[in-house]
């Protein structure tokens, strides 16, 4: 038993959270961890445009797809590499995609979360927010962020 024996991994098909999804698969190749992969659908936004309701529930289909679809290749990801893992896909309505992460973590056990980050600084990271630190900082468990290739 290692001391990182399940990893969650936030992935969202982005080329940042790919670069998390690199490293965690690394680590659980070293430590015989298993993997818990989660994708956050972060509906909030379209409840605030006041859409029709079948343009919601349409544009909510849509993002379930694309959730399942991001799970599935980093199963894929995972299983090539012999690595042991299952998905979630959650849905946050009112909170932050942050809070969904660091709730997961503490409900499956997870000793570690890996997930990549963009290292912005300054006015950029106060403006777009930034779900890597406040999983920092609300996570009862250690982060490991990676840091995005692309500056």
């Amino acid at each position: 038993m290692s001391l990182y024996s399940h990893i969650l991994v936030p992935i969202d098909g982005s080329a940042t959270a790919e670069r998390g999804l690199r490293e965690a698969i690394a680590l659980a190749e070293q430590l015989g961890s298993k993997l818990r992969l989660i994708h956050v659908i972060d509906d909030f936004p379209m409840l605030m445009e006041m859409s029709t309701i079948s343009s919601f529930e349409g544009n909510l289909h849509k993002m379930r797809q694309y959730g399942e679809s991001v799970l599935a290749k980093g199963l894929a990801r995972a299983s090539m590499a012999g690595v042991e893992a299952d998905t979630v896909l959650s849905e946050s309505t009112q909170g932050r995609v942050a809070d969904v992460i660091v709730d997961e973590a503490g409900k499956h056990n997870c000793d570690l979360v890996v997930m990549g980050t963009h290292g912005r600084r300054g006015f950029s990271r106060l403006a777009l927010g930034s779900d890597a630190e406040r999983v920092v900082r609300s996570s009862t468990v250690p982060v490991l962020l990676v840091r995005s290739e692309v500056q």
